[in-house]
């Protein structure tokens, strides 16, 4: 049987090569553009009849990405492949995963069916699953999650002495957790009450402390851990929130990238001793490699 073969979605062709590299795959010959009033043209050139298809795409900007997915796994299909997969280090498309009020869309379910109409499997690295216990509530082909906990957690233990670990809100508490769990070390989880996307307050560090756990703040360095840093505004209010209790600067680390607009600057000036991410979303912050735990998803699921 022929190797499988990794189709790169577009800007995706780094992460796309390393995954070939490390799992024996055949790195497909694409060609993607765009006519000039913007629609998408595409081609494969190395023959699918017949061979496993990945298509290596981390779903931000989600616009850009979602559409081109949906057309290259329907291309691959209709060019006779056997099997069609997506390894999208970055799944969009999760945070709506309620209606939270009259008249909204639950976007989650929608880009699950339509990414589930035309893939027969997804991996992804920690998926925004907050309301859903696990993507097999939404879509409805196999799934398989990467957790970047144990690669956050290597990056704490070469370089940072006494780290607490602090979630903003409930949503980050599984990242926190995890972390903490592989370091064995204090974890504080605050609250947050959001009015809008850039409109958010933190409840005070003093009150969690108070619940029982004790932390001598000068001897320790503050970890903020969250999945998602796009506005950056939980953790800037975070970290505002720390400084009245005068811990020495935060370190900041996200799973994903996403970094709307001055984000990634606006976190750096609140504060932060340093910004870093995972490399889900190629940003000039990521200092967490996890593409080998994507490719070793990736052989597991085509064996």
């Amino acid at each position: 049987m022929d190797r499988p073969l990794i189709v790169a979605g577009p800007g995706d062709a780094d992460c796309a090569r390393a995954i070939a590299e490390r799992t024996g795959a055949e790195l497909a010959a694409v060609t993607l553009r765009q006519f000039p009033d913007t629609e998408l043209y595409l081609r494969i050139d190395t023959p699918v009849a017949g061979r496993t298809v990945w298509i290596v795409c981390t779903l931000h900007p989600a616009g850009e990405k979602l559409l081109a997915v949906y057309f290259l796994a329907a291309t691959a299909r209709d060019l006779g492949a056997r099997a069609v997969y997506l390894a999208a280090p970055y799944l969009a498309y999760m945070r709506q995963d309620s209606r939270f009020h009259d008249g909204e869309g639950i976007t989650s379910r929608y880009a699950a069916r339509l990414l589930s109409s035309v893939l027969d499997g997804i991996v992804t690295v920690d998926p925004h699953l907050h309301r859903y216990a696990a993507l097999d509530e939404v879509y409805s082909i196999p799934t398989r999650v990467v957790c970047a906990a144990p690669r956050i957690a290597d990056w704490i233990r070469t370089n940072v002495d006494n780290p607490v670990i602090i979630g903003p809100d409930a949503e980050s508490e599984q990242w926190v957790s995890a972390v903490a769990g592989e370091l064995s070390c204090p974890k504080l989880i605050l609250h947050k009450v959001r009015r809008g996307d850039r409109d958010v307050s933190i409840s005070p560090v003093d009150a969690a402390v108070e619940s029982g756990l004790h932390i001598a703040w000068m001897a320790v360095t503050p970890i903020l851990v969250d999945d998602i840093v796009s506005t950056a505004r939980t953790m800037i209010e975070t970290i505002a929130e720390l400084r009245r209790v005068a811990p020495p600067p935060p370190i900041c680390i996200g799973v994903h990238a996403v970094f709307a607009e001055r984000a990634y600057d606006d976190l750096c000036a609140a504060g932060a001793a340093r910004v870093l991410t995972c490399n889900t979303i190629p940003h000039g912050s990521n200092a967490i490699d996890v593409r080998d735990l994507v490719a070793e998803a990736v052989h597991s699921f085509s064996t």
